[in-house]
Formats: C-alpha cells, sequence, structure tokens
C-alpha cells in the first residue's frame, strides 16, 4: 500500500501502533489514512479522534480486514460502511463484477476471477457500490440463500470519503494488476 501511495507522490508514514491516533495535530494534517489493522481493540480515545479527523476530511481507505477491526465498535463501522461476519474458506473461486463498469473509479478495470477469501458482510444501505461478487454458499444459519455481496465501495462520512474493498487478503491477490488499480484509484479518490 505504501509503495502504491508513494507512486502517487504521497509522503507516507507508517505507523504500528494505533496511538497514532492520539495525535489529534498529525491527523488534521493528514490526507489519507489507510489502517492495515484486523480484529484488536481500540481505546476510546483513538476512536474518537479517528472518527473526528474522518468526519473533518481526512480521507480513509483500506481494504480486506478494515472491516474486520475493532468488532464492538459499532461507530468505526459505520465510518467504514460494513463488517466483515464470516466467510466460506481461504480459497474459493469467485467473479468480481462491476454493476457500473463506466464509473470513474472502475473503468476499464473488467470482471474478473480471484481465488481467495469472499467476504460476506453487513453494509450500510447507504454505499456507492463499486464492485460485487455472487455470494452462492448458502450457510445457515447466516446464510440462507445467494446474495449479490458489495466487494469494494464509497461513501462520505462527514467531509470525509471512505473507499473500502474486500479484497487483499494476501499479498498475492493485493498485486493483481485489477486489485492494484482499484486500490490506487480508491486511495487517491479518497485522500483530501
Amino acid at each position: 500500500m505504501a509503495q502504491i501511495l508513494r507512486e502517487e507522490h504521497f509522503n507516507v508514514e507508517i505507523s504500528d501502533t494505533l496511538d497514532v491516533f492520539l495525535d489529534t495535530e498529525k491527523l488534521k494534517r493528514t490526507d489519507l489514512i489507510v489502517p492495515l489493522w484486523t480484529a484488536g481493540v481500540i481505546t476510546r480515545d483513538q476512536l474518537h479522534n479517528l472518527l473526528s479527523a474522518v468526519a473533518a476530511g481526512t480521507g480513509l481507505a483500506g481494504l480486506h480486514g478494515m472491516a474486520d477491526a475493532f468488532r464492538c465498535e459499532i461507530e468505526y463501522q459505520g465510518m467504514v460502511g460494513g463488517q466483515y461476519l464470516e466467510h466460506p474458506g481461504d480459497q474459493v473461486t469467485y467473479r468480481v463484477h462491476f454493476p457500473y463498469p463506466y464509473y470513474p473509479l472502475v473503468a476499464g478495470i473488467g470482471d474478473f476471477f480471484v481465488k481467495t477469501e469472499q467476504y460476506y458482510l453487513m453494509v450500510d444501505p447507504s454505499i456507492q457500490v463499486l464492485a460485487t461478487s455472487y455470494f452462492d454458499r448458502v450457510n445457515p444459519p447466516l446464510v440462507w440463500r445467494p446474495v449479490v455481496m458489495p466487494v469494494a465501495w464509497i461513501k462520505q462520512y462527514g467531509s470525509g470519503r471512505v473507499y473500502y474493498t474486500s479484497l487483499g487478503h494476501s499479498p498475492d491477490i493485493v498485486k493483481l494488476p485489477q486489485v492494484t488499480a482499484m486500490l490506487r484509484r480508491g486511495m487517491v479518490w479518497a485522500a483530501r
């Protein structure tokens, strides 16, 4: 992710702690936050500062585990636009479909197949869906009929823009040309 951002002329700072969210002055100057975080716990102050920064215009863009982070924090999930619920295994082959193929963030990428985790998500109905998959694996009681499942979306959160894709379980998936293009466009779009 840092390499993609550097190619787009961003100055990138990497932190391995959520305490970076305690520096409110730094967050005010930040154009984009890319939280590569799965599960875990975020403190009330860290969460408040993150939510406030994005609401004030700092962009938020991420992939895969971003929708599986901080599972007990409904405000975080509301900002992201969805929450991971389950997946039917690590090696599922499915088609990533672009229902609006001329939308600028996905134009020219084209549908493709991927073999990885397929996320079953609970989503905010106000998201703008960019890509979908067909989730045909019925797994009662949670998945009781086949559904079209969002794979990538955008949304507004206050003055901030949010981009998310459920793709990205492993580096080989991120390095697929289609996924790299999606991430590049999504991060650039979300940045202040």
